[in-house]
């Protein structure tokens, strides 16, 4: 009788299946795999080896707490010499003396997570079972019977891999972008984005069928929009703040990375972090979407509608002055993010696979939760608005209708015309640059075009706006050069009369801080024409200087001014409307890096910003991070106020731990200048063989 069969030591290779899988940089010393793709294991027999016709070797993986067959959560399979399509599998990959080197693989439709891996020998009527190790599996974008597929390696590798990226903010008429660290493969994150998916409501109610689900991109989608904002006290990650008032946590503005927002809620229990706005949310979402393997993409929706009643107008009441008069619960905001993240949608007809939007911004409730898709970006252009899931209310974002009423002194309404603005600049980050990619053509067709009015009669809306005419009297506001915070500066009405007769107006020209959510603060500039006489075919300039110390008390961390024109013709009563977001620029962070950047070895920042004010700034802090750069943040703070056209700098060292491109961000904080975020690419060399 064959003496029985001692597994005595054994290597999961965790580095060079991290290679071949991609997940390398995830670090530590767990195995990570994706779906769907063979990962070797080497396993050292006591005494003698493995003999085929004479021991059986099988294996058990099992995920969450009750692993079923059933439930696609448990599997058992037995060594063999051909892999077996869509099962577990186990092959021989080569034989040497006492070791044994095995490939396994899952099916490309596997339950995404931590499971934990047995060998079972067994020799004759003896057998024993030693627990191997466990192991995380991920989602696969490299292939092509996963759902997440994605056929472009540039994209794979921007949207699943890069742990840097830009988030567009400002104004439509400006836009800024601002580095994000999404930081999917430091330290400790995949532990935390998997304890998110063990902390949702839907686990804690129904372990098994939640497990069970977490094959597919759709469920996992849903829960992680649910997950990141915590509306549902459902100790999600983030609780969202819009009014300015940050002091007993962190101001939205001052975030530079999901990294330390994620370690905040693991280390405070899954307590919510303060404080979150809509692109903290997406990029948190981002971060855990990608971290699973599913490629996402943070995008920036410019003049976002939020439409409470679903009837695709949003109805703005002002007086005469421009100030607005009651609060609609309809919005529009200055931008809004979102996360697009890539998948198949099986549970849909043909023709919806490809980028799906998710909000985790809590807004509106879903079946119940504040989640919102995913959606399929091409049932959104298309005008499917019954399809699975929230597809109306992204519809709204980017198409519905504006209607400004000035109430008058009398309380009379009167419309007034505007042309469609809504849904402009769709915007997220290029494949592979730093460049802004335009992609408002995926969510809507060119507007006024035969396609947009089919789509909007699918979706039983007339499409409204008009068009401004020909004729008439129109309105725009200009702005000089830049707008610079401590700076003054120049806004200007010009209004054009394209009609042969002469006309005599009023022009209110009315400026105020604004936050990018679409609220309005105090006054900071205002000019009342009565008698403005524009000749036939005449084109006027009014200028509106708008102050330093009128605005600065006042300017909000969004940095923006909201300019309303309004031009009031005596003898018909119409009145016209111009509307203009001013984006306050802030300082320009330089940031130098001295020494030759190779892997592990010492390089130094020189990091320096100039107070534009006219007054010292306070309580001054840098916050320094780059994925595989910085190994966390470093954080300065400067002794010493920084006084009027000074500089304050400082000077980091750091060992980046790995090669490639990396993106170096900073971020610089003081009592009267916030959120100005600076950052540096730099190419680390790998370190020479």
């Amino acid at each position: 009788m064959a003496e029985e069969l001692v597994l005595e030591t054994w290597d999961l290779q965790c580095e060079s299946n991290g290679r071949e899988h991609r997940t390398a940089e995830m670090g530590g010393q767990q195995l990570v795999v994706r779906r769907g793709q063979p990962f070797t294991i080497t396993l050292h027999f006591s005494g003698r080896g493995y003999e085929e016709g004479v021991d059986k070797l099988a294996f058990n993986v099992e995920t969450g707490p009750c692993p079923v067959e059933t439930s696609g959560t448990r599997s058992h399979f037995a060594l063999t010499d051909f892999p077996e399509e869509g099962t577990w599998s186990a092959v021989v990959q080569q034989q040497d003396g006492a070791a044994l080197c095995v490939s396994l693989c899952s099916p490309a439709t596997a339950c995404v997570g931590r499971y934990s891996l047995t060998l079972e020998a067994s020799t004759d009527y003896q057998g024993s079972t030693f627990h191997i190790g466990d192991f995380v599996l991920l989602f696969n974008a490299w292939h092509p019977e996963d759902t997440v597929y994605l056929r472009d390696e540039d994209e794979r590798r921007e949207y699943v891999l890069s742990q840097q990226g830009l988030i567009y903010q400002g104004a439509r008429d400006y836009i800024t972008s601002t580095p994000w660290n999404f930081g999917q493969f430091e330290d400790d994150i995949l532990a935390i984005c998997l304890n998110l998916l063990d902390t949702n409501p839907k686990f804690l109610r129904d372990q098994n069928r939640d497990c069970s689900r977490r094959n597919d991109p759709v469920y996992i989608g849903r829960v992680v929009s649910a997950m990141v904002n915590c509306n549902d006290e459902d100790r999600g990650v983030l609780l969202g703040r819009w009014d300015d008032r940050y002091e007993d946590g962190m101001s939205p503005m001052a975030w530079i990375g999901s990294v330390d927002i994620l370690k905040r809620w693991k280390n405070f229990g899954c307590q919510p972090v303060k404080y979150g706005q809509c692109w903290v949310f997406a990029a948190v979402a981002c971060t855990v979407m990608r971290c699973l393997g599913v490629p996402s993409r943070v995008v920036t929706n410019y003049n976002s509608a939020h439409d409470t009643n679903g009837n695709l107008v949003i109805d703005r009441y002002m007086n005469e002055t421009g100030v607005e008069e009651r609060r609609s619960k309809d919005m529009i905001w200055n931008f809004h993010c979102w996360v697009e993240s890539w998948m198949a949608r099986p549970d849909l007809a043909p023709g919806y696979d490809g980028w799906q939007a998710l909000d985790p911004t809590p807004q509106e409730k879903s079946e119940g939760v504040y989640c919102c898709g995913p959606a399929p970006v091409k049932a959104i252009k298309e005008g499917d608005l019954q399809l699975k899931y929230d597809i109306p209310f992204i519809f709204a974002e980017v198409n519905a209708d504006v209607v400004y009423w000035i109430v008058q002194r009398d309380g009379s309404q009167r419309k007034s015309t505007h042309s469609s603005m809504v849904g402009k600049n769709i915007s997220t980050k290029s494949v592979g640059r730093d460049s802004r990619e335009d992609i408002t053509h995926n969510y809507k067709y060119p507007e006024g075009s035969e396609k947009e009015r089919e789509v909007f009669a699918k979706a039983e809306h007339e499409k409204r706006s008009l068009s401004e005419g020909e004729e008439g009297l129109h309105v725009k506001i200009k702005l000089s050069e830049g707008a610079n915070n401590g700076s003054d500066f120049d806004v200007f009405a010009v209004i054009s009369n394209d009609t042969d007769t002469e006309r005599l107006c009023r022009l209110m020209l009315c400026a105020r801080t604004a936050s990018y959510n679409g609220t309005v603060g105090p006054e900071c500039g205002m000019k009342d024409l009565l008698n403005l006489t524009l000749g036939p075919r005449t084109v006027q300039s009014v200028p509106l200087r708008i102050l330093y110390e009128k605005y600065g008390p006042c300017l909000t961390q969004d940095n923006i001014i909201k300019v309303v024109a309004l031009l009031t013709e005596y003898e018909t009563g119409d009145v016209v409307l111009a509307i203009r977001d001013v984006y306050i620029q802030n300082p320009e962070i330089k940031i130098r890096v001295l020494g030759e950047p190779m892997q592990n070895r010492k390089l130094v920042a020189e990091i320096t910003l100039v107070n534009p004010l006219a007054v010292p700034l306070n309580n001054c802090v840098f916050v320094v991070e780059g994925a595989g750069l910085t190994e966390g943040q470093r954080i300065k703070e400067l002794e010493d106020p920084v006084e009027p056209q000074a500089e304050a700098k400082f000077r980091l060292d750091f060992v980046p731990r790995q090669s490639g491109l990396r993106k170096l961000m900073v971020d610089f904080e003081s009592d009267k200048l916030t959120g100005v975020k600076g950052y540096r690419n730099v190419i680390i060399a790998p370190l020479p063989k």
